[in-house]
Parts: C-alpha cells; structure tokens; sequence
C-alpha cells in the first residue's frame, strides 16, 4: 500500500493539510464526502433491519437473522472508519475491542480494516512539518534544537512525531499536530454523533446519545495539547523515580507542539507478539497497577490504555507515553456506586442487587429487569476478582464479549444502561481488559483491586470473613498507615 505523502501546495505556497484533497487510497476530506460516507452508516443499519424482517417473516431464526445484521453493521462501521482516518482512526482504536472478541473466522474483515487504518496514516513532508513547527514555535524554532529529525519517527490519528536534540543536549520527542486535523476531527465528530442509532443494535435500553456525546467529548480533549502537557506533567511529578513506571518529562508546549523526553523502549506490542509468558504477565499486571494507582496518585484517570502508548524500558520499567486522554477523578458517585455494586454482588442476593443496580443508574426506573440472569452472567467476572491469581486470555474476553453483545431479546444485557458520566471509566477499563487478555495476563488481579480500592478492599474482608477465608489485607492497612487514612465506611445497599 503506497503511504501518502504531504506537503506545500505548488501553486500557493500555504500548508496543505493531509485531510484537505484526496489521491488514490487517501482519505476523502471534502465535507461533502465525509459526510456522505457517514450519512450511509444508519442508511445502511435500516436497510438491514428491513431486509432482516423479512427474513423472519420467511421463517429464518430471529437470533442468526439479528446476529447477521450486528457483524455487519460492525464490519460496516470499520470500513468506513479505516477510510476516512482523522478522529474515525482513534474511534477504531476503541473500537479495536470488538475484532479481538470476534471468533478468528469472523474477525478477519476487521483486521484487514483496522491493519489499512494504521498502515495508511498520512506522513508530512518536511517542508510542511518546517511550516508548522514555525507557526507553532515562531520563525526562530530551530534555535531550540540542535538536532531535528525530518524524517517522522511515529504516527498517530491526528499527528506524528519526531526526534531531535533540545538546546541543552536533552533528547527529545517532538509531538506535532497535522494541519487541518482539529477541523477534521470535529467534523466527523458531528457526523458520528448523528449515527448514535447504530448502537442499539448491541445496547438498546441506554441513552445512546448521552453516551455517545461523552465519548465524543473524550476524544475532543485529545485536539488540546496544552491540557495533554498539563496532564503529563501531573504524571511525570507522580511517578518521579518510582521503581516501576516513568513518565516523561515535558520540555515545552506551544500551540500544536509538545516537546518531551525521549524515550528508547521495547514496544508494548512486541511484548504481545514475541514476549515469553513470564514476561506478558509481568507487563500486565505493571499495565494494571498502573491504571489503578493513577487516581489515588494523581487525581486523574487515564483513559487510553491502548499497546500503542506503553514501551518497556531495558531496566523493566513500563514507560507511559501519551496523555491526551485522561479525566478528572472521581466522576460523580462513581466511589459510592464501587462499594454499593461491590457489596451487593459479593456479599448480598438478588435483591440487594437489583437494588444496587437501579440506584446507582445502571438499571432505568421501573423497567423490567432480569437480575438472576444478570447474576449468572456476572460469575466468570467476579470469580476472576475473586481468586487469589487469575489467568487473563482471549478466549476468557470472547466469551464474555460475545455474552454481553448478543443481539437476542433474552440477552440481560440488552435491559440496561449505563451512566454517561462513567462512559471515562469504560473506555479505560474495556481497552485495559483486551490488552491484559492479548498478553495472556497471569497475576494477582484480587490483590491489586484490593491494593487501590480501599472500597472493594471492606467487600472482600466481609465475603473472605462470611466464607471463612480470610484475606491478607496487610497491603491496604499498611497504606493506610503511610498516609494517615482511616478506613471508610462501606455504605451497604438495602
């Protein structure tokens, strides 16, 4: 596949942005496009309910005629995502989640989409990137540098980056926004903002567009490099010579432009790929450990997960990269809904837990709610927190992905909804499960909750104490002590 190429337009002189014309195999850029090739997405999804029903009306089983119309609306929305790139490229990345759960037969259409998605990302020529750095940085900015690279070092959705060597010997990497991609982005964030409808093909009780608006908004915060520098910065002073994460420090932010420290690691991916299984587990439970102490060290969430953000460093540190994602901690409720969930599925019945569900928004008021099948389906989740060590794998996520995804009626998935002040913590959460599973993840996941969660800490004292196995919460007391806490109280749902 040929890569594209950006740069001057001849004729002007002026930056041409990646997303403003379209070649052979480019993205289409003009709104009119874009638009249309959106537009076809719920087009398309009423096509195949139409065409669906007749189907049943022929006596074809409602559940394979559903099934079929969710895989192809899910490979239909990948295509158009891989083609159009700019924000639909980070929208596949989240939504990287649904091919790795697929069956490996089923799956392939998604990896071919999502291979062209990351293969084709477009790459500026230098005398585009000079004309940027400058807007960015003043006509002056190579004085900054002693060494600049021209030659891209890395992609992303709506950037590149570059080595180079600051002033003072430091090396440095040079993150800098394509031209034209803040316009690109909020473009198609409209547009994805009018095809919410499609999502209830696999969730049809939840408040679609609450929920889409928050995910949009999450990808928005990742067009304002300042915010992303003041997020790293927060890491990097949290993580200051500790002994098993770092984070790079920011050198300088100006407009599209963020300097920050070099790093040389081993990609997270290849760790995926080649890593023994010794390795995949320790890099798991790392990734882990990190996701749940960043709110109790930072007061933020990280909310991109994804392999692509995480190096390994020679001395086994796990080195984080990208800060363009992150949230305020706690969203509203989200502490209180912890425990209450937490106790009522551990340590209380059905009541308590359809209780726990209805009050803290996962379940709309007054509506019919099958709480022992939603019991059922939550055993293969809470015994993985609940054993002392748990083995993570594909496998294990395709079976629980494809549960909560059937399209059939009797799925107790289809019942609920979520909070769209939570949709942060899913993004996080989902995107950490899929690469702790790629990595085939070994290790105390019960001691790490426990370790972070001085909530869910009380819930499994009492189950341990109620089942007469008493857990070893020296971790939490300890921490405790440190800092001077006193235990919270657990407030129990009745």
């Amino acid at each position: 596949m040929s890569i594209r190429r950006i740069g001057h337009a001849p004729e002007t002189g002026r930056i041409r942005s990646p997303f403003a014309r379209r070649r052979a195999g480019e993205p289409p850029t003009r709104t009119a496009v874009r638009n249309a090739k959106v537009a076809g997405l719920p087009l398309a999804f009423a096509g195949r309910q139409l065409a669906g029903a007749g189907r049943k009306a022929l006596g074809q089983p409602a559940t394979e005629v559903d099934r079929q119309i969710q895989i192809r609306t899910a490979q239909h929305m990948f295509e158009v995502l891989a083609e159009l790139k700019g924000c639909a490229a980070k929208l596949g990345q989240i939504m990287s989640l649904y091919e790795l759960v697929l069956p490996p037969h089923l799956g392939e259409p998604y990896r071919e989409a999502l291979s062209r998605l990351y293969e084709s990302a477009p790459i500026m020529l230098p005398r585009t990137v000079h004309a940027a750095m400058a807007a960015n940085l003043g006509s002056e900015w190579r004085a900054l540098f002693r060494e600049f690279d021209d030659r891209h070092a890395a992609g992303a959705s709506i950037g590149q980056v570059h080595r180079a060597v600051w002033h003072d010997g430091r090396r440095v990497a040079v993150k800098l926004m394509y031209p034209g991609a803040r316009e690109a982005v909020r473009a198609d964030l409209q547009q994805l903002r009018r095809i919410s409808v499609l999502a209830t093909a696999f969730v049809p009780s939840a408040d679609v567009a609450a929920v889409t608006a928050a995910i949009c908004a999450s990808v928005e915060q990742e067009l304002d490099y300042a915010a992303e520098a003041r997020c790293q910065r927060r890491f990097a002073d949290a993580y200051a010579a500790d002994p098993e994460f770092f984070v790079p420090q920011v050198i300088t932010q100006c407009g599209d432009v963020v300097v920050s420290e070099w790093v040389d690691g081993i990609p997270m991916t290849r760790i995926i790929e080649s890593g023994s299984p010794e390795e995949r587990s320790r890099v798991g439970m790392l990734l882990l450990r990190f996701l749940l102490s960043t709110p109790s060290r930072t007061d933020l969430l990280y909310c991109d997960p994804h392999p692509g953000n995480f190096r390994i460093l020679p001395d086994g540190r796990l080195a984080v990269l990208d800060f363009g994602a992150c949230d305020t901690w706690p969203a509203p409720g989200f502490p209180d809904a912890v425990a209450g969930l937490g106790e009522a599925i551990f340590n209380g019945g059905l009541g308590e837990v359809d209780a726990a569900l209805r009050e803290h928004g996962f379940v709309a008021p007054g509506r019919e709610f099958d709480v022992e099948a939603f019991a059922e389906a939550a055993v293969p989740i809470c015994e993985a927190a609940r054993q002392q060590t748990f083995r993570f794998s594909t496998g294990w996520l395709r079976e629980q992905a494809l549960r909560a995804l059937s399209p059939t009626l009797s799925n107790v998935n289809r019942q609920m909804t979520i909070p769209a002040h939570f949709t942060p913590y899913g993004r996080s959460a989902l995107t950490a499960i899929s690469v702790i599973c790629q990595l085939e993840t070994e290790g105390a996941l019960r001691s790490e909750l426990i370790r972070w969660s001085p909530e869910l800490a009380e819930v499994f004292d009492r189950f341990d104490r109620r089942s007469g196995n008493p857990a070893d919460l020296a971790i939490v007391r300890q921490r405790r002590a440190d800092a001077g806490e006193s235990a919270p109280r657990l407030r129990a749902v009745r």
